[in-house]
């Protein structure tokens, strides 16, 4: 028999505020001497194969306003498709994480192109960056995936986004390039231009 507890009830959930930095990024917070560097700011750490890019991108508020306290992780395949310990390129970790810069909010993140992953029923999956996003007011990290505008054909055939009931809201998912290998993946929390997130 379950019985009930008047003592160690749950605690409420509090939200990921400005302290989010100093625990994950203590480098750039100014607390220094932790780690040469904060954890996530390389994810090429040699003579990685594939398209040097650069992930630029803001968090923005259901009125439109960038979160400048966000912080931003993200997660992908090396040119190959092959994800880091499954075989993964040696010199790319496939993960990274960026505290948006304090004056506009802007993340960034230096690193390949990924390839196309593999589904487990054969299909290949279209090159796509998965993102997790917290920031002060949100209490458990937002996921979501960024695919890339200049694979229209790759795009077409991903068995994620062929799925999604709204199509309209695609765009929302879509890195636009800027040119010299620059990609542009702005996120919006709510309102017209809501990013599309995944309950995972």
């Amino acid at each position: 028999m379950v019985q009930k507890l008047d003592i160690l009830r749950e605690s409420p959930s509090q939200t990921a505020g400005p302290y989010v930095h100093i625990g994950c990024t203590p480098n750039f917070s100014g607390i220094t001497g932790i780690y040469p560097e904060d954890l996530g700011t390389r994810m090429i750490t040699g003579d990685a194969a594939g398209e040097r890019i650069t992930i630029k991108g803001t968090v923005h508020d259901g009125a439109g306003t960038a979160l400048r306290d966000a912080l931003v992780e993200v997660w992908q395949a090396d040119a190959a498709g092959k994800f880091a310990g499954q075989g993964g390129d040696a010199a790319f970790t496939g993960w990274g994480r960026s505290a948006g810069d304090m004056a506009t909010g802007e993340f960034t993140f230096e690193t390949v192109k990924p390839g196309a992953v593999a589904w487990p029923d054969g299909r290949k999956q279209a090159p796509h960056v998965t993102f997790w996003i917290v920031a002060r007011g949100i209490n458990l990290g937002l996921h979501t995936r960024m695919y890339f505008a200049d694979e229209d054909a790759a795009n077409a055939e991903d068995p994620i986004l062929s799925r999604l009931e709204h199509s309209q809201r695609i765009p929302t998912l879509l890195a636009q390039p800027e040119g010299n290998g620059v990609y542009r993946f702005d996120i919006h929390l709510q309102g017209a231009q809501e990013t599309i997130f995944f309950d995972i």
